[in-house]
């Protein structure tokens, strides 16, 4: 036993629904490269996106797509901040809130808008990145208590108090292939000094960075053995969140990415491994100069593949073949148009890439407010009746074997 005392926690299979364990199968059958008996197919939904379906399909005020539509795995996000603590109020109307959370980041939300803003950090020198000593990565409040934390609490809604994440994992459990998350240390950057203080200090201070992402590689890696210890067995997977890219490439030279990120993402993917969790890493951005190292590292499936960066999940089979398996890359800008012949060109065409298995249907990001209810629907609909093994494609088949 470990540090947490899990006594009496239900693990295995027991009490899940014989659908939930088709599921499972499903997803574990295309991650593992083998053709399960369709496609999965789930996706990130935008809280805007939900109301507007809602809306528009005429569902009730408590429909949930995941539910709805029976996909095949969900996602869950522990307290990942630094600092364990209640946001600061710095300022609130009926409008907007700003507070201060516990990457010790001000951020600013207002209502009507999607998406927050970074309107400061208080870690804005590199000495102070370098005095900072984050709080326990086994701090139970973490995982087993409610409270604020920035990832959960400031985003396309603004939550306080979120719930315990064990009480969200328990619930999901019965229903859907859950899978936990954390987040690595491009993605910690980016919310404790910013993106530009990130990469400005990479190019003035490249040594004295390194450490310090090493420090947060570490910490990060304690967080997830601190996760899945807690779940003790009601977790089916990992995504690791690690943005290291834009439309062009990497933020950082390969060389450095592979010298300071990429030994702490296979570290957290060896323990979930070693646990026998399938792992999805999450990266925006075009990463083409570095998705081999994701392979060589035994990542299961990359995630999202943005088609707006030049990312194509079918020329990437055709490159790497099943070393590794793609989650996304359905366009949203396709999606966006409502135009349901280009939809379904677009749709159809990318279910090439999951011959042999290997792959996950869901969109180059994720689902907000411009996609329509019924957009949304003909997608998942589509899916299900082009994405039945042997995948029967059309006029949209190309030419890519199973396991070429």
């Amino acid at each position: 036993m470990g540090m947490f005392d899990t006594t009496g926690q239900v693990a295995g299979d027991s009490g899940r629904s014989e659908n939930t364990l088709k599921k499972l199968w499903r997803m574990n059958t295309a991650l593992s490269h083998q053709e399960p008996d369709r496609v999965p197919v789930s996706d990130f939904f935008w809280g805007s996106f939900i109301e507007r379906w809602r809306k528009d399909l005429g569902l009730s005020a408590d429909a949930n797509p995941y539910y709805h539509y029976d996909l095949d795995w969900i996602v869950t996000v522990p307290n990942m901040d630094p600092f364990i603590r209640s946001f600061e109020t710095l300022k609130e109307t009926a409008d907007e809130v700003v507070v201060r959370t516990g990457f010790l980041a001000r951020m600013r939300k207002v209502f009507e808008f999607p998406m927050p803003e970074f309107v400061g950090w208080d870690t804005d020198t590199l000495e102070k990145l370098e005095a900072l000593e984050f709080d326990d990565p086994w701090d139970r409040r973490r995982y087993f208590e409610a409270g604020d934390n920035q990832i959960a609490g400031v985003g396309d809604g603004f939550q306080r108090n979120s719930p315990p994440w064990l009480d969200t994992v328990k619930s999901l459990w019965p229903d859907f292939p859950v899978y936990g998350s954390i987040i690595e240390c491009s993605e910690c950057m980016t919310r404790l000094i910013g993106p530009e203080n990130h990469m400005l200090w990479i190019g003035e201070e490249a040594e004295r960075m390194g450490a310090m992402l090493d420090r947060v590689g570490a910490f990060y890696l304690e967080c997830a053995k601190a996760q899945i210890e807690a779940a003790n067995g009601l977790l089916d997977g990992f995504v690791i969140w690690g943005d290291v890219a834009y439309k062009y490439g990497t933020f950082m030279r390969p060389d450095y990415w592979r010298a300071h990120y990429k030994p702490w993402v296979k570290a957290i993917a060896d323990h979930c491994h070693a646990h026998g969790l399938k792992v999805i890493y999450h990266g925006c951005g075009n990463v083409g100069a570095i998705l081999g190292d994701y392979a060589d590292i035994g990542i299961d499936a990359y995630n999202p593949l943005e088609a707006k960066a030049g990312m194509d999940c079918v020329a990437l089979r055709r490159t790497y073949g099943h070393r590794i398996g793609f989650c996304g890359n359905s366009d949203m800008q396709v999606w966006e148009t409502g135009d349901r012949e280009k939809i379904r060109r677009e749709v159809l065409r990318k279910l090439n890439a999951a011959k042999g298995g290997g792959y996950i249907f869901q969109s180059d990001h994720s689902v907000a407010s411009n996609i329509s209810g019924q957009t949304y629907d003909y997608i998942v609909n589509l899916v299900r009746e082009y994405g039945t093994y042997p995948l029967e494609l059309g006029e949209y088949e190309e030419g890519i074997r199973a396991h070429e």
